[in-house]
């Protein structure tokens, strides 16, 4: 099993819908984010658009969570005991994970961002540190 702990830096999200087609790029093309995962089994994200102005002044997408997690070489599965969204709150999240060319993936479930069509995100992560 590849190990996990450490903290990761987002480095690109891909989006498809259901059918696997490609969905314009989450966080408008420039993702940003860290994730810690202790390896006493807690962890922290947080994922958001980087870009430095929002065209048209729409929303920014944004998202922390924190909670108690389990790492099975598959899936990572956190109960959230903090986040952004209090809906999360008390919820697992649950991610596929698998590794490409020394990064790890994380594939949340499918499920609509921000009212839209429901999507399918690959969220591409580079090792920083090994705390």
């Amino acid at each position: 099993m590849t190990n996990v702990f450490g903290t990761w830096r987002l480095v690109r999200a891909v989006s498809r819908d259901g059918a696997g087609n490609e969905l314009p790029t989450p966080y408008g093309g420039h993702p940003m984010g860290r994730v810690a995962l202790g390896a006493d089994g807690r962890m922290m994200a947080m994922t958001g658009d980087g870009r430095k102005d929002i065209p048209g002044g729409g929303p920014r997408e944004y998202s922390t969570y924190c909670g108690n997690y389990t790492y099975d070489g598959k899936q990572l599965i956190t109960r959230v005991d903090a986040a952004s969204d209090p809906a999360r709150v008390g919820t697992d999240q649950v991610r596929d994970v698998s590794f490409e060319n020394g990064l790890m993936v994380l594939r949340p479930p499918l499920r609509s961002y921000g009212g839209a069509t429901a999507e399918q995100r690959e969220l591409y992560w580079e090792k920083i540190s090994d705390t």
